[in-house]
């Protein structure tokens, strides 16, 4: 009994994630479709839909298929099969599938630091701190679909060490083999092309310093970008071989003065700018990590030891967290925008300020780092031991000259305090992609105090008995809709043709077509024009009384109002069906008949269907 529990005690991190998961597989359970609150913005608007579309007409392996929103653009636009994401929304329901994603993600997170740490050497003892670290990163609240790719970043770094220290060709084959199958748990758009013009500088640095080619490296690389084409062959084959002029080529960028740009990048730093990096790292990480830099450049300053500022592992992460926020501010000054478009041709229209989508980890590796060396490992924190046989980012993991005294045991307990109290800032955090706090918060509000939140649930948000209801009302048969007052996704889910839809990359010829049937809301709200004609990814219809009517809220104040649209232009597109939240005031005037107003006990939503006559 006493062995067991020293086992314990000795993997208590794994033991806390572990526990972490049955929590979390409870509170979905006790909250269910019914009260699990789910970010909504570029996830149940989206990528849910997105996967259930699939689910729907059985395409995840189709080619030459079309998917039903857009009127009918190709299946290749949404999630390719060879992702471990899509496998998930293949085995499972897709209210379970993306729980599992989560806890997935907080796993992958979890072993992935640790492995890392373990190739530096710093688990010896310390591997607790290692899964902390991981599950601090793995519970962040970001962009929820590519939660796993987020999650991915640190094994791909233990990847590419394990294939550094290779012996011989046939280890060296075995080790490129991880790698080349890495971008099952990516995303070649968000952060694959990313990763690999990390590796191309990493080649060139490494390659300078140790005076001769790195090999594997290079291999690295081509087995990663084949590894992408494979897995992603779908996003390649519309890329490379795609004719359409997309939305991209018209799509305006915001071009900000010097000061304005200075204001991101600091935002960047600060925040995490975007709302899908919004990793709350104000409020502990960046006080701790800003601290522990001044402590060890000084210390190395103050020993005579100024060259191994430009070789510490702590440095090297600072630098590309700021690295990334300097390009994330430079996206939005024109000229140097323009520099990279003209240089890398490929790259008009995308949004290259995604490096800071990689800050997140550098972050809580550098918090992690600070922990290590500050509590976890010994005393002086400004030292760095010398390991010749090891690469300039292995050589730098760790301090060098340690302490001959014994270690003293409030360092461990500081140590698992930073990082527990780092994790719990996150779990408190009400960021809108934190689904399990706002659905902890349902739960509390309708067991304990008997109230609803003003939010829509994940099963009240697609409603899906109110549409089944309505669609066997009407005999629906396929004939392409779209909605009003709320989402076209939810008419997606609920396996309802759409015209209508949200994608950033579809045929600019469409978003046209679509704005002949939109433009007198357009003409009656010159925000909404601006916001449509130079974006446009969201091709939906519009209000022309007011900015947006779209509000996934459960009191809905606009229950009756115009529709300002070109009902002839929605007919030649095929339009036949209108489903709309707020009934249609001028109804019979744009010559749409009222097929039905229909209600559920378990929706918010009053739904009026309207027939393009």
């Amino acid at each position: 009994m006493h062995r067991e529990i020293g086992q314990w005690k000795k993997h208590y991190a794994a033991v806390l994630v572990g526990l972490f998961v049955i929590f979390v597989v409870a509170v979905y359970a006790v909250a269910g479709e019914k009260l699990a609150r789910i970010a909504v913005a570029d996830n149940l608007d989206l990528f849910q839909a997105q996967y259930q579309m699939l689910r729907n007409t059985d395409t995840f392996f189709s080619q030459n298929a079309q998917a039903p929103f857009l009127h009918g653009i190709t299946r290749d636009v949404l999630p390719g099969e060879f992702s471990l994401s899509t496998f998930l929304y293949l085995l499972f329901p897709p209210f379970p599938a993306y729980i599992a994603n989560y806890l997935v993600k907080v796993v992958l997170a979890a072993a992935s630091f640790f492995l890392l740490a373990r190739e530096l050497g710093m688990t010896e003892d310390h591997g607790n701190l290692a899964v902390l670290g991981g599950f601090a990163y793995g519970i962040l609240n970001l962009f929820p679909a590519f939660g796993i790719s987020f999650a991915s970043i640190p094994l791909l770094i233990f990847l590419l060490l394990r294939l550094d220290r290779a012996q011989g060709g046939r280890q060296t084959a075995l080790r490129l083999l991880p790698v080349f199958f890495y971008p099952v748990l990516s995303y070649f758009s968000y952060f694959g092309i990313f990763l690999l013009g990390y590796l191309c500088l990493a080649w060139l640095w490494t390659s300078i310093v140790r005076r001769k080619p790195n090999h594997r490296l290079f291999f690295a690389i081509l087995a990663m970008a084949a590894g992408s084409v494979l897995c992603e062959y779908r996003l390649f084959r519309t890329m490379l071989f795609g004719r359409e002029e997309t939305i991209r080529s018209t799509m305006k960028i915001a071009s900000l003065g010097a000061g304005e740009v200075f204001g991101f990048i600091r935002d960047a730093l600060v925040t995490g700018a975007t709302m899908h990096t919004q990793d709350v790292h104000t409020y502990l990480v960046l006080p701790v990590c800003v601290v522990y830099f001044l402590v060890l450049n000084l210390g190395y300053l103050r020993h005579g030891e100024g060259r191994k500022i430009f070789h510490d592992l702590y440095n090297l992460t600072a630098l590309l967290i700021v690295f990334n926020a300097v390009i994330y501010g430079l996206y939005y000054y024109e000229p140097f925008r323009s520099l990279i478009e003209t240089a890398v041709p490929p790259l008009k229209g995308f949004q290259f300020n995604r490096t800071v989508f990689f800050n997140p980890f550098l972050w809580y590796w550098a918090l992690f780092l600070a922990a290590y060396r500050l509590y976890g490992h010994h005393a002086g924190a400004c030292d760095a031991m010398d390991r010749a046989q090891q690469d300039s980012l292995q050589e730098t993991a760790v301090p060098s000259r340690r302490r001959e005294k014994k270690q003293i045991p409030w360092n461990h307990l500081g140590a698992v305090l930073v990082m527990g109290a780092a994790a719990l800032v996150i779990l408190a955090s009400g960021t809108p992609d934190n689904d399990l706090y706002h659905t902890a918060h349902a739960i509390v509000s309708d067991k304990w105090k008997g109230e609803q939140e003003s939010s829509l649930s994940y099963g009240e948000f697609y409603s899906e008995d109110l549409f089944r209801k309505a669609m066997d009302s009407i005999g629906y048969e396929g004939e392409w809709s779209a909605a009003y007052g709320f989402h076209p996704a939810v008419l997606e889910y609920n396996g309802i043709r759409t015209l209508d839809g949200y994608l950033g990359f579809y045929s600019e010829q469409y978003k046209e077509q679509f704005r002949c049937i939109i433009a007198p809301a357009l003409e009656k709200q010159p925000a909404t024009r601006q916001y449509f004609d130079d974006w446009g990814a969201r091709c939906y219809l519009y209000s022309g009384t007011e900015e947006t009517n779209v509000e996934a809220v459960r009191s809905y104040a606009h229950t009756e109002e115009p529709l300002f649209i070109d009902v002839d232009a929605f007919r030649q597109l095929g339009g036949k069906y209108l489903f709309s939240r707020p009934a249609l005031t001028n109804a019979e005037e744009l010559g749409l008949t009222l097929v039905g107003t229909f209600t559920d006990e378990n929706s918010a939503y009053v739904l009026h269907v309207y027939r393009a006559a």
